[in-house]
């Protein structure tokens, strides 16, 4: 079954709203194995959805949409669907009841207005919604079916869940379909697209690359009989191509995996962080249970808190300035003994938009410390895409990434040396 998707409002077109309906719709119909093949955006204009309908029924069985179920004049979804059916738009006398109670029940007065929430097509099914007042919508068109869905996020997941999946399953549209997301770290996406060329000539094997700053996340679907069997080789066939650069699946972040060695090993790490200020301690607080292994974070923004709460010699500091490899290794070591941690982990560079003591942007330093004389220090060699507060901000994540995985390839036992060209170091020891 073939599934487009609609969403209307002039608020997504403007960017005045995330159009989080259409993730969440494409990750749940997917997760039920059923694909979309196109999601559209309209504005609040009655032709603008007819035709958007009329056109997407042209190419898929079932189109969903979300939005325009509202009281006001420019939700106009109802209408839209009752024009493209021939039909006229009636009064739904169980709907009036239910919206009269339920404004009755919060103690408001019934607006006039609000009543167009119980108008439907005529023909139309009303799919109920526990979750608010506006109804969803089913709806038989010339070359398919329509479910109309609110915008309001809870109440079109409500709906989805309760009356649409069921539906689809019923029609038998669920096919023969298995999926696996895995997660990498460091390789370009062109880099790994490269590699899975044999994976990707396989039958009835597709794959999707989802890239994210110095990650990308790979998703696997089979389809036809003995998926399950088919997606575990092509799995196992990925990992053999990429190696250490797969790190986790499904939804399992960095963050967890790292959590998760240091827990097996007992160990804890703390963290000092200049241009970074604070997002590494804030991406190791994210799970719940996460002081067990951390112990703690310095953000150490200001040259002169470097050699106040760290240690970093000032003479060093002197000389080299705050963005220099010997000072990321002072950092380090200076947030793992200030908090009695196994792992100090710290970053030093320049996040722009201008260069800072003589030295570009995207110039990172990335210091571990550890038990003993472990002491390494790696420097990323981050792209720099454009200019201003968008470089700084996609420097500053990648930072985080690259911190992170240095950190696991060290508590795994790998070479830190061993990475792709999108994640080439110069290691200082």
């Amino acid at each position: 079954m073939r599934v487009e998707l609609l969403t209307v409002g002039d608020e997504l077109l403007l960017g005045d709203t995330v159009n989080g309906n259409a993730a969440w719709l494409g990750r749940r119909l997917a997760d039920h194995g059923l694909e979309v093949t196109r999601s559209v955006v309209v504005g609040d204009h009655l032709d603008v959805i007819i035709e958007a309908v009329t056109s997407a029924l042209g190419r898929a069985d079932a189109v969903i949409t979300t939005g325009g179920l509202g009281p006001t004049y420019d939700d106009l979804t109802r209408d839209a669907l009752a024009a493209a059916a021939g039909v006229a738009l009636v009064r739904d006398p169980d709907l009036e009841r239910r919206l009269r109670d339920r404004v009755a029940r919060a103690g408001r007065e019934l607006r006039p207005m609000a009543l167009r929430m119980a108008d439907v097509p005529e023909g139309a099914k009303v799919l109920r919604n526990s979750a608010g007042s506006a109804p969803g919508l089913r709806v038989e068109l010339p070359g398919g079916i329509v479910y109309a869905l609110p915008g309001v996020p809870h109440e079109m997941r409500t709906i989805m869940d309760e009356a649409v999946l069921p539906e689809l399953a019923d029609l038998g549209a669920r096919p023969v379909v298995a999926r696996r997301t895995l997660r990498t770290v460091g390789m370009w996406e062109s880099d790994v697209a490269t590699r899975l060329a044999e994976v990707e000539a396989m039958d009835d094997v597709r794959l999707a690359y989802l890239p994210e700053p110095a990650q990308v996340k790979i998703r696997i679907t089979v389809t036809g009989p003995g998926a399950a069997a088919r997606l575990a080789d092509a799995e196992a066939r990925v990992r053999d191509l990429l190696g250490p650069v797969v790190y986790g699946t499904g939804n399992e972040s960095l963050d967890r995996v790292v959590h998760r060695l240091l827990a097996e090993r007992g160990a804890t790490v703390a963290t000092a962080e200049s241009l970074t200020g604070g997002l590494i301690g804030a991406e190791l607080t994210a799970m719940p249970g996460s002081s067990v292994a951390f112990g703690g974070g310095l953000v150490t923004y200001a040259t002169e808190a470097k050699e106040r709460l760290l240690g970093v010699p000032a003479d060093l500091l002197a000389e080299h300035g705050a963005v220099h490899p010997d000072v990321a290794a002072a950092m380090a070591a200076g947030a793992r003994d200030a908090l009695d941690a196994t792992y100090g982990l710290a970053v030093t560079g320049v996040a722009g938009p201008d260069p800072q003591d003589g030295r570009p942007v995207g110039t990172i330093f990335i210091g571990l410390a550890g038990p003993g004389e472990l002491s390494i220090v790696i420097a990323p060699r981050l792209p720099v895409p454009g200019t201003g507060i968008e470089v700084r901000d996609v420097i500053r994540r990648m930072t985080v990434v690259h911190a992170l995985e240095l950190l696991r390839r060290v508590l795994l036992g790998l070479d830190v040396d061993d990475r792709s060209d999108a994640a080439q170091t110069d290691r200082e020891v």
